[in-house]
């Protein structure tokens, strides 16, 4: 009893003395190999997920899927009961990793998987005992056995609290050095007005915070109506952060079918699927040292969204048909104009990842609750089609204003670019603007009715010929006329864009290419 004390006593001075958690897994399976007379001793990590096992010390494949019932340690997780493991046993199981593990350990002649959980119930990983003797009773009833794992796991449990707390201090650090330079801030929202147009609290307010974003690594959600601008705002994140030297990647998840999105993002290795006749760099790569732009991050798959979960825990990612993990040091902004919190009600996307996304979240007010806005916003599109055209009205009336002050702008900032873009076409250069040239239409009316800006000329007697002396823009007439095509089709179909893309001939991709590009968001 006296040495058994002794002993413990040597154990609990050890693991309370080491200063990283893998210094202290090292520590306790080596301690618990030599005090039981062990073979082995393995010790997994939960990551932050709860979705991966890891040992580090394992040799080759150390990292086990908990959502893949092949090996015996999801089944351990979800009862949270230890278990002894046979050879016999062991041998039926065909997990590589799994397998590996057994290697690892010699082929021993028993196992004893223990979960260890910290004191608020929250699972930390598993110990994998291994012995040539199928009796676990005189190890693991013990009270020098009881004793070390209750140790062990509020050391555990300390430790990841400490990570934690470093990594909170480091960041809080960051943020607010870059808070606490008001004059950076300032002038960096002054450049930002010149792409984020705007007079009004709420945009100048927006600018601020988006210099503050910019400034730290926290990751951004952007959330705001169709055509509000979100693209802008990531660009603006990205070129004030001290990434701007590296890449921006964008991808829109709504454009990419479901079955591409994720070799898209993680890449590929040659013979990875059928049709892939050579690797592909996945965007998560080409993002390395700048930002990944991940737009309508709401339209992705959910069985994608568990994946980038963990990437974005890790920055680490494995491209289909891969072997070997890789590192990508990206900063992610996401946005969506889809109310997350309602998709997350619906089972529609992950509460944890809807929090992982939204560190920093932006929320972009719509142009019809900040009307001050109109009159910059109008003059900064005049001066952009007079840089591209050569030439151009000079400005806009104050009637023309107040007309525009009138309109809702379902769609926008962008919308509100089409209708001042149709309106300097038709206007002489070096006039203003004026209230009969301006289309103001709701695009997202009845698809039996709606017309786009500066296009309500179409009409069925317009298509056959009656009418169209109105036509002063064949383009926009015939995109006007192909947007209201799809819209009524997929009225049709009661919104299936598969049905409506194979009624008119097209590919899927290609509709949902056209639907961005008309805004055809509702049937």
């Amino acid at each position: 009893m006296q040495m058994e004390l002794h002993t413990g006593i040597e154990l609990a001075i050890a693991l309370t003395h080491q200063p990283t958690l893998p210094d202290l897994l090292k520590t306790a399976t080596t301690q618990l190999e030599t005090t039981f007379g062990l073979t082995h001793c393995w010790a997994l990590e939960l990551d932050l997920s709860g979705r991966t096992l890891h040992c580090s010390a394992l040799p080759g494949e150390g990292e086990f899927d908990c959502g893949d019932f092949s090996h015996p340690f999801a089944h351990l997780l979800q009862t949270g009961k230890a278990r002894e493991l046979t050879r016999a046993a062991s041998h039926r199981l065909d997990h590589p990793g799994f397998q590996n593990l057994i290697e690892a350990s010699k082929r021993p002649e028993s196992l004893w998987l223990e979960p260890l959980r910290g004191n608020d119930g929250r699972t930390l990983g598993i110990l994998v005992l291994c012995r040539n003797a199928p009796d676990w009773s005189g190890i693991v009833g013990q009270p020098l056995y009881l004793g070390l794992l209750q140790l062990l796991t509020h050391q555990w449990v300390a430790q990841l609290q400490s990570r934690d707390q470093v990594w909170q201090r480091r960041l809080l650090k960051r943020s607010l050095d870059t808070l606490h330079d008001a004059e950076t801030v300032r002038k960096q929202s002054q450049t930002l007005a010149n792409t984020l147009v705007g007079t009004s609290d709420v945009m100048t307010r927006l600018r601020a915070q988006i210099v503050r974003a910019a400034g730290s690594q926290l990751s951004v959600l952007i959330q705001g109506e169709t055509g509000c601008g979100k693209d802008v705002v990531a660009t603006g994140i990205h070129e004030l952060s001290g990434r701007a030297d590296g890449p921006m990647v964008v991808v829109n998840c709504a454009a990419i079918p479901d079955s591409l999105l994720e070799s898209e993002l993680f890449g590929h290795t040659k013979g990875a699927f059928s049709g892939a006749d050579q690797a592909k760099e996945g965007l998560l790569a080409q993002a390395n040292g700048g930002t990944l732009f991940l737009d309508e991050i709401g339209d992705m798959p959910m069985a994608l969204q568990s994946k980038l979960l963990r990437v974005l825990e890790s920055r680490q990612f494995r491209p289909l048909g891969a072997q070997k993990e890789q590192h990508s040091d990206f900063r992610l902004v996401a946005a969506t104009h889809q109310p997350l919190r309602q998709s997350i009600e619906d089972s529609n996307f992950r509460r944890d990842l809807f929090y992982r996304l939204s560190q920093f979240p932006l929320q972009i007010t719509p142009l019809r609750e900040r009307l001050d806005d109109l009159e910059p916003l109008s003059r900064h599109f005049i001066r952009l089609y007079r840089e591209r055209e050569g030439a151009g009205p000079s400005g806009i009336s104050s009637h023309a204003l107040k007309l525009l002050a009138t309109y809702d702008f379902p769609g926008n900032a962008r919308e509100l670019r089409n209708i001042v873009e149709l309106a300097c076409l038709q206007t002489p250069a070096g006039d203003d603007i004026q209230p009969d040239v301006l289309r103001l239409t709701d695009v997202f009316a009845d698809p039996c009715t709606a017309q786009a800006p500066g296009a309500e000329w179409y009409s069925t007697e317009a298509a056959a010929g009656s009418g169209t002396e109105e036509i002063r823009d064949l383009k926009a007439a015939a995109q006007a006329f192909e947007a209201a095509v799809i819209r009524e089709r997929l009225r049709q179909y009661g919104g299936n864009r598969a049905q409506a893309a194979d009624s008119l001939g097209l590919p899927k991709r290609t509709l949902a290419h056209k639907c961005l590009k008309y805004q055809v968001t509702q049937v």
